[in-house]
C-alpha cells in the first residue's frame, strides 16, 4: 500500500515508517524539508494517510495554529485538489479539551477534519495521544520519560519538582499496533472514528525516576529489571535506546587463577544467577555437593567429562559433552560432582544457579566424586589425593 506520513521525522513518524516499510509498504515520508512538487505527488498517489505533523512547543500561538491547524487544512486542500479520498489519521491531543494555545490549535484541527468527512464523505481516525514514551524521543520536547532516560543515561541529574506527581503514558509499540490496524478497512463505514490507544494507569514521577536509577545500578550488581509488568519492561527497553554509543559495553570482573576463571554475570533475587566457567586443559573443578543449589551446567565451547556421585554411596555417573551439543546437564542436590576439561583448549562452560552466591551461606560441602573408595587399584595407585571429610568449604576454591 502507497501511504503518506507527515512528520516522518518526528517521534511517532520515525516509528511509523521503520515498522511501514519493515511490513513492505511502500512509504511517502514527509518532514519540514519536502518540497511542494514532491508534497503534491505524495498527496496524489496516497492510499491512507497518517498526518502527524505538528507543533508540541513554542514560545507563540501563531507557530501552533500554523503548525498544527494550519498544516491540517494544507494536507486536506492538498488531497481535494487530487480528488484523493484516502483515510486519514490524525495525531491529536488530550490537551484538545484544554483552553490553551496547543489544545485550541489541535481541536480546530480536529474540526478542519471533521468538516472535511461531511464534505466529501473521507474516513477520518482522530487520536488524542497522552505523554507517549519509547526510543527516538526527543528529550525536552516530545515527553518527560525521553528527558528523564537522556540524562539518566548521562550520569545527569533528574530535576523533579513533584515526585508524586503522576503522568498518564501510552508506549510507542502499542500505539504502532494500533495505528497499523488501521490499513485493515474491512467492516468499517467511512465515519469519524474517536479511536484510543492502551494506555498505562497513571504513574508518579518519583517511580518512573527510582525504576531508572535501578537500571543505572543493574550494571553494577549485575541484576535485570522484574520484567513482568509491562510499564517496567518498556522503560528498560526505552532507557537502553538513550545510551551513548560509547557506554554500550561494561566489564565484569574476572576472578582468575591458574586453573582459568569464573565470572558472575546476572544474579536475581527470584531466579539465581547466571556465570561464566572457564577452565584450563586438564583442569578439574567442583567436587562438592549442596543441600538445597542446584544448578544447570552449559558447556559452550570445548569438551568436558561432568561426573556425579550419590553421597553416601559409591556409583559415579559420567557424562560427556562438548560444545557442538549444546547439552544441558541439571545438578541435583545430594550429589557430589565436578567437570573436567578433557579437550585441549579452554572449556567454557555457562552455569546457572537457583540462588545468588551467599558467601555467609554457601550451602556448598566439598567432596571428591573419585575417592579412594571409588577408584580401581591401578587409580588409587596414581593418586596423591586425599579424601577431605564432608563439611563446609568455600565455593570460591571449587568453582
Amino acid at each position: 500500500m502507497k501511504i503518506l506520513v507527515t512528520g516522518a521525522a518526528g517521534f511517532i513518524g520515525k516509528n511509523l515508517v521503520a515498522e511501514l516499510t519493515a511490513r513492505g509498504h511502500e512509504v511517502f515520508s514527509s518532514t519540514r524539508d519536502t518540497s511542494e512538487i514532491e508534497f503534491q505527488r505524495f498527496c496524489q498517489h496516497a492510499e491512507f494517510v497518517y498526518h502527524l505533523a505538528g507543533v508540541n512547543r513554542s514560545e507563540t500561538e501563531t507557530d501552533f495554529v500554523e503548525g498544527n491547524t494550519g498544516s491540517t487544512k494544507r494536507l486536506v486542500a492538498s488531497l481535494a485538489a487530487h480528488a484523493n479520498d484516502a483515510p486519514i489519521m490524525f495525531a491529536s491531543s488530550i490537551q484538545a479539551t484544554q483552553d490553551n494555545p496547543y489544545g485550541r490549535s489541535k481541536l480546530e484541527a480536529e474540526n478542519v477534519l471533521r468538516r472535511d468527512h461531511e464534505q466529501t464523505g473521507r474516513t477520518i481516525h482522530l487520536f488524542r495521544f497522552p505523554n507517549l514514551f519509547g526510543k527516538w524521543g526527543r528529550p525536552n520536547y516530545n515527553s518527560v520519560v525521553a528527558t528523564f532516560c537522556y540524562r539518566a543515561a548521562r550520569d545527569l541529574p533528574l530535576e523533579i519538582h513533584d515526585p508524586a506527581r503522576p503522568v498518564q503514558l501510552a508506549y510507542i509499540d502499542d500505539v504502532l499496533e494500533t495505528l497499523v490496524n488501521l490499513l485493515d478497512t474491512r467492516g468499517r463505514t467511512a465515519a469519524v472514528y474517536e479511536e484510543e490507544v492502551t494506555v498505562h494507569p497513571p504513574i508518579e514521577l518519583g517511580y518512573i525516576a527510582d525504576l531508572l536509577q535501578t537500571f543505572k545500578d543493574s550494571r553494577q550488581n549485575l541484576t535485570v529489571p522484574q520484567l513482568d509488568d509491562s510499564f517496567t519492561k518498556q522503560l528498560y527497553s526505552t532507557y537502553l535506546s538513550y545510551l551513548p554509543v560509547d557506554r554500550f559495553a561494561y566489564d565484569l570482573k574476572l576472578n582468575e587463577d591458574a586453573r582459568g576463571s569464573f565470572t558472575e554475570f546476572i544474579r536475581t533475587p527470584e531466579r539465581g544467577q547466571v556465570s561464566i566457567n572457564v577452565a584450563k586443559p586438564g583442569i578439574t573443578k567442583g567436587n562438592h555437593w549442596h543441600h538445597t543449589k542446584n544448578e544447570k551446567f552449559l558447556v559452550v565451547s570445548g569438551e568436558a567429562l561432568i561426573r556425579f556421585r550419590k553421597v553416601g554411596e559409591n556409583e559415579v555417573h559420567t557424562y560427556h559433552v562438548t560444545g557442538e551439543m549444546m547439552r544441558v546437564l541439571d545438578i541435583p542436590t545430594g550429589y557430589t560432582h565436578n567437570i573436567e576439561n578433557i579437550g585441549t583448549t579452554d572449556l567454557v562452560t555457562v552455569m546457572w544457579v537457583n540462588e545468588a552466591y551467599d558467601p555467609n551461606n554457601p550451602d556448598t560441602y566439598f567432596m571428591e566424586v573419585q575417592d579412594e573408595t571409588t577408584q580401581s587399584d591401578d587409580d588409587r595407585r596414581d593418586s596423591s589425593r586425599n579424601h577431605t571429610p564432608v563439611g563446609r568449604y568455600s565455593e570460591a576454591r571449587t568453582r
